[in-house]
C-alpha cells in the first residue's frame, strides 16, 4: 500500500505522526468508450472556448464566477491558504460512538503510526477502545477542510470522513406515517418474518452478481467473439409469471411460510454435507435468510438474454488503461 498523505494526530500536548492510507477499493471491471460503428477509443479534449487550443492539465487553473466578474485561483495561491498548508488531524472531541450518524459518514482511511510513534499511536488506540468513544477530528485533505471521525478497527486506527452538517438533506417527501393503521398482528407477522431473515452480518457472503455477470460476459466475448449467445452463456432467461394481488397480511404469511421452508431447507443440505458454499460462488444473500443460492455451473439469467450480443471484439495492441 502506497500513504497518499502524511501528518499527526493531535490532541492537547499529544501528537501522534501517522501516515494516511485508502481503506477501500472498487471491484469494478473497468472499461472505456468506444464507436460502436467501427471500435475506435472515444478520446475527451480539454479545450480552451477562447483560443480553441487543447489545455494540458498544468495550464488549468480553478476560476469563480458571482455572474458579473470572474476570479482566477492558481493552484499555488490555493497552496497557501493556512488550513491547507496544515498536516495535522485536530482532535476537537470524544463522543459516544453510537451518537455518529452512519448517513454523514463517506469516505474511509486507515491510519498507521510513524516509525518514531508506535507508543502514542498504541496509547490513543486503546483509550478509544477502553472507553467506547470516537474522536470528532478536524484536518485539511485535498483543498478540503474536513470532519472526521477516528475510531479503531481490528487494532487499526480509521478515519472515517464525515459530510458537514448541511450537506445532509431532509426527507422532504410526502406518505411518511401519513395516516397509517399498523395491527398488532400485522406487526406480529412482520416481527416473525425478520426474525426468520436474522443472523450475523458476515461480507464475504455477500457478491456483487451484476459484475460476476459481466465478467463472465467479457470472458465469453473474448472467446467466442461476436458468436457469443446469451443464453447460452447464462441459461434460458425465466419468464416472469403476473404477480398475484395479495393484501398485506397474506403477503406476510406466505413470506414467512417460504422463509421457514428455505431456511429449514438449508439446514437439512448442511447436515447431509452439501452446502452452498461448496458450488463454488457464494450467494449474494445468506442462504439461511431464504434467499437464492447461486452456482458457478448454474449461472443466473442476464436481464437481457434473449437475444444475440451484436458486439464486436478486436484484438488491439496493448495500451494503458483509461483513469
Amino acid at each position: 500500500m502506497r500513504a497518499i498523505w502524511k501528518g499527526s494526530i493531535t490532541f492537547g500536548l499529544v501528537n501522534v505522526p501517522i501516515s494516511v492510507y485508502s481503506a477501500t477499493e472498487s471491484h469494478d471491471l473497468r472499461m472505456h468508450q468506444v464507436h460502436g460503428k467501427d471500435g475506435g477509443r472515444i478520446r475527451y479534449q480539454r479545450r480552451c472556448e477562447v483560443c480553441g487550443e487543447v489545455v494540458e492539465w498544468g495550464e488549468i487553473d480553478k476560476a469563480y464566477d458571482d455572474g458579473d466578474r470572474t476570479v482566477v485561483l492558481t493552484d499555488d495561491e490555493l497552496g497557501e491558504l493556512p488550513t491547507e498548508r496544515s498536516r495535522e488531524i485536530e482532535i476537537l472531541q470524544f463522543v459516544p460512538s453510537d451518537q455518529v450518524d452512519p448517513i454523514m459518514m463517506s469516505k474511509t482511511y486507515y491510519l498507521a503510526p510513524a516509525s518514531t510513534s508506535a507508543k502514542s499511536y498504541a496509547l490513543l488506540r486503546r483509550t478509544l477502545e477502553e472507553t467506547d468513544r470516537t474522536a470528532i477530528v478536524s484536518f485539511t485533505l485535498r483543498q478540503r477542510t474536513q470532519l472526521g471521525a477516528l475510531r479503531v478497527r481490528d487494532d487499526v486506527m480509521l478515519l472515517q470522513t464525515l459530510l458537514w452538517e448541511d450537506e445532509v438533506r431532509e426527507p422532504d417527501f410526502t406518505g411518511l406515517d401519513s395516516g397509517v393503521r399498523i395491527s398488532a398482528k400485522e406487526l406480529e407477522m412482520a416481527s416473525a418474518l425478520v426474525e426468520n431473515f436474522s443472523g450475523d452480518f458476515e461480507p464475504a457472503d455477500y457478491t456483487d452478481e451484476y459484475q460476476e455477470q459481466l465478467r463472465t460476459l467479457v470472458e465469453a466475448k473474448l472467446e467466442q467473439g461476436d458468436t457469443v449467445d446469451t443464453e447460452e452463456t447464462f441459461g434460458e432467461q425465466e419468464k416472469g409469471e403476473e404477480a398475484e394481488v395479495l393484501d398485506l397480511m397474506e403477503a406476510l404469511r406466505r413470506s414467512v411460510s417460504a422463509a421457514k421452508e428455505k431456511k429449514s431447507g438449508g439446514s437439512s443440505a448442511k447436515g447431509s454435507g452439501s452446502s452452498a458454499s461448496s458450488s463454488g460462488s457464494r450467494s449474494p444473500r445468506k442462504a439461511s435468510g431464504g434467499a437464492k443460492a447461486s452456482s458457478s455451473t448454474e449461472k443466473k439469467p442476464a436481464a437481457s438474454a434473449a437475444k444475440k450480443s451484436g458486439t464486436t471484439t478486436r484484438k488491439k495492441p496493448a495500451s494503458k488503461k483509461s483513469a
